[in-house]
């Protein structure tokens, strides 16, 4: 390498940390990020590490890049590639990771009838329509709704008796107890029954080289969601509430169940913010005003940002193909891959997990 192609490497490697990832706030030569830089004359091509998927903007991410490096003397045409290593992430104190699942993230609610599942699905959907390795649980025992919601049937199979395979659809790993019994069947069962089956749908599935394993909890904070938050090793959560003063009294309690355990909240997502009327426009906020925005405010957690109470939602997710895969160029869709990316930036921020790398000490008494 001569001294002015040596040089020009160092400019490079000096601008880039000045250049502000805008997803996650970062730098984006932090660590590692900056791969097979190679310079020739003046065409720059390099390689940038992002610890978070984001394929839609792959295209707005290369220009910032370019335009900067761009400014710099000698340099006439920069090629910017990008490639996804997302990394585990810590979970709460004495609670060991699972094989095969980097990330855990648990979607919440105070109570039922918020939008949870929907959002859940359209969450998982939105992160696997980025780049990422995903798996969706349906943690609601009571009421499962990923089968009809994924447009999954049919029962799971097993290749040595013990184990499940997940069931799959639209390039993500579902489970749920729904494919286990008949849709009619009521789930008759006490808590600690209940909490036991979910405690086998989770460990007892083959899930396969996850990047996040999206959880769809049952709503409320009872026994199974309490025991679910002690054994289950959470990256962090969502919590999904409507602006109605009712669903953010039981999202406070939803939010302080996490705190108490030792699991970060990754932010709020206020569902059926506003509905615009189809006819003519107008629009009206039904369930109040901006009400998720300021309970993270006095939380003091990200606000994630606010879903329509829209009819095409509800339509796409009764129909077995939520609103990700049913509509991916529209605006719902644009807006779901936004609440995506910001969950994964979140998560991406935090500290990692180094546990694997850590040695095995075992003590033996000589003899």
């Amino acid at each position: 390498m001569s001294l002015n192609m040596s040089t020009t490497k160092h400019k490079i490697l000096d601008t880039l940390p000045a250049l502000i990832d805008p997803h996650t706030g970062q730098p984006f030569a932090r660590g590692k990020g900056v791969k097979n830089l190679e310079i020739q004359g003046g065409v720059v091509q390099l390689e940038l590490e992002l610890g978070y998927p984001a394929q839609s903007q792959h295209a707005a991410l290369s220009e910032l890049v370019r335009g900067a490096l761009l400014k710099l003397d000698g340099l006439t045409h920069v090629e910017v590639r990008f490639s996804l290593q997302v990394s585990a992430h810590a979970v709460q104190r004495g609670v060991q990771l699972l094989s095969g699942i980097k990330n855990i993230v648990a979607v919440a609610s105070g109570k039922g009838g918020v939008g949870k599942s929907t959002t859940a699905a359209n969450l998982a959907l939105a992160l696997a329509a980025e780049g990422a390795s995903v798996g969706l649980l349906d943690a609601d025992i009571y009421g499962p709704s990923m089968p009809m919601m994924m447009g999954i049937s049919g029962r799971p199979e097993s290749e040595d008796g013990k184990t499940m395979e997940p069931m799959r659809n639209y390039g993500v790993q579902v489970m749920s107890i729904g494919f286990l019994v008949d849709a009619d069947q009521a789930m008759v069962w006490r808590g600690p029954m209940a909490t036991q089956a979910l405690d086998q749908l989770l460990r007892q599935t083959r899930w396969q080289d996850l990047d996040y394993l999206i959880v769809d909890m049952p709503p409320g904070t009872g026994d199974i969601q309490l025991t679910l938050s002690q054994r289950v090793p959470m990256t962090g959560a969502v919590v999904v509430t409507t602006p109605q003063d009712i669903a953010l009294l039981d999202a406070v309690k939803g939010i302080n169940m996490f705190e108490k355990v030792g699991v970060p909240i990754l932010g709020i997502v206020e569902n059926m913010a506003v509905h615009v009327c189809s006819q003519c426009g107008h629009a009206e906020h039904i369930f109040g005003n901006e009400g998720g925005k300021k309970l993270a405010q006095q939380k003091g957690v990200d606000y994630l940002g606010a879903m329509p109470l829209a009819l095409q939602i509800r339509e796409q997710a009764d129909s077995g193909k939520p609103t990700v895969v049913a509509d991916p160029e529209g605006e719902l869709a644009t807006q779901y891959l936004a609440l995506a990316r910001k969950v994964a930036a979140a998560i991406a921020n935090k500290n990692k997990d180094f546990t694997a790398k850590f040695p095995t000490i075992t003590i033996s008494k000589n003899t």
